[in-house]
Order: C-alpha cells, then sequence, then structure tokens
C-alpha cells in the first residue's frame, strides 16, 4: 500500500507552507505500510517556540484554505516544543531543534520510503546543523566579561 494522491496532496502543501514560514530540515514519510491509522509523515523544525507555532499556524491556515482541511486533532500548542497535527491521512510533526535532535523521529521511520517533496521544502535539509553552527560562533565571539 502507498500513500493515497490526497495525503500526497496534503503532504506537499504542508511542506511547502512550512518552508514558507523558515522550517528547518522538513521530511516526510510514507508510513502507509506500517501504519493502518495514516499515509504519511511530515517532519520539520524550528530553534524557537514562536517560529514553531508560526509554521503550525501556517500548515493549517494553508491547508484549510486551500484544500479544505481542518486537523482532526492539535496537541502541544502550549508548549509550543512539538505540536501534532493529525489530519488522519497525514500527521504533521512540528518539533522545537532540541525535540528534534532529542526524539529523532527520522530514525524511528528511516525503513520507510521518504516522499519527494517541493524544491522549498527539500532546500531545508541542513539548516537546523546550519543556525547551530551559527549560534555557537556568535557565542564564540561575544567578550567574556573580563576586563
Amino acid at each position: 500500500m502507498t500513500a493515497t494522491d490526497r495525503s500526497l496532496e496534503l503532504i506537499n502543501t504542508a511542506a511547502q507552507a512550512a518552508a514558507d514560514k523558515l522550517a528547518h530540515d522538513v521530511i516526510a514519510y510514507d508510513v502507509s505500510d506500517v501504519l493502518s491509522i495514516t499515509d504519511a509523515f511530515l517532519l520539520a523544525s524550528a530553534p524557537n517556540d514562536r517560529q514553531v507555532k508560526a509554521i503550525v499556524d501556517e500548515i493549517e491556515e494553508r491547508l484549510q484554505k486551500e484544500l479544505g482541511a481542518k486537523p482532526v486533532r492539535r496537541e502541544g500548542d502550549r508548549e509550543a516544543r512539538w505540536v501534532l497535527l493529525d489530519y488522519v491521512d497525514i500527521v504533521v510533526h512540528v518539533q522545537h531543534s532540541e525535540e528534534r535532535v532529542f526524539y529523532a523521529l527520522e530514525r524511528l521511520w528511516k525503513d520507510c520510503p521518504e516522499l519527494e517533496l517541493p524544491a522549498d521544502a527539500k532546500a531545508t535539509r541542513g539548516k537546523a546543523e546550519e543556525h547551530a553552527q551559527l549560534q555557537a560562533d556568535e557565542a564564540d565571539q561575544e567578550p567574556d566579561g573580563e576586563w
């Protein structure tokens, strides 16, 4: 069994919305062969809680406006560390970068086929690592306060 055309349409629209809000490391997996409850997972991350919320809001708005899809469940909103949007056909996970590293969902689903995504979404790969390196470089350049 493979992801349905509707699932792929939802995944691609959600991935583009995430990329437009500067999500990091957007990736999607076809989980239809191993799960009976959904066809595909979309994973995305952001370096702070506000950006996680912005990405989630954009995905939800785009899927509603463009495809008439509303999530049947939305979890994790309060802390905005890991927000899950369940559209039945697909499940979207938007995580804070720290949670993304800790929970490593890619490792869990690595045996599932990766889905083709829009070019903008593919271009987000490696952004979390790039951002972390930039933050580390900036921290190294700050004066240590000793005079």
